[in-house]
């Protein structure tokens, strides 16, 4: 269900772009923005358990090893005040 929802929300996010200007996540510049959120004030493992998730998942995630799911992007979105664009992709629609 959630590859479902991300999905739909990457073909919402490219319904406006031409076919040639589509992009795929970059999950390593994703992972540098959990990072960002994450700050230097809190470790992994606080961080993790604050969004429901391992801290091995949390760090494969900053790597950008693996993709995120909808649930987890909520999480941090809301805990961040960022939205999901820039976290998928660094910046914010108008």
């Amino acid at each position: 269900m959630y590859i479902c929802i991300l999905y739909a929300y990457t073909q919402f996010v490219n319904l406006d772009m031409p076919a040639s200007k589509k992009t795929e996540i970059d999950w390593k510049a994703v992972g540098r923005r959990v990072r960002e959120i994450r700050g230097f004030g809190v470790n992994q493992a606080q961080f993790a358990l604050e969004l429901g998730v391992s801290q091995g998942q949390l760090s494969r995630y900053e790597q950008g090893s693996s993709e995120i799911g909808a649930a987890v992007l909520l999480r941090l979105a809301r805990t961040s005040g960022k939205t999901i664009e820039w976290l998928l992709t660094g910046r914010d629609r108008l």
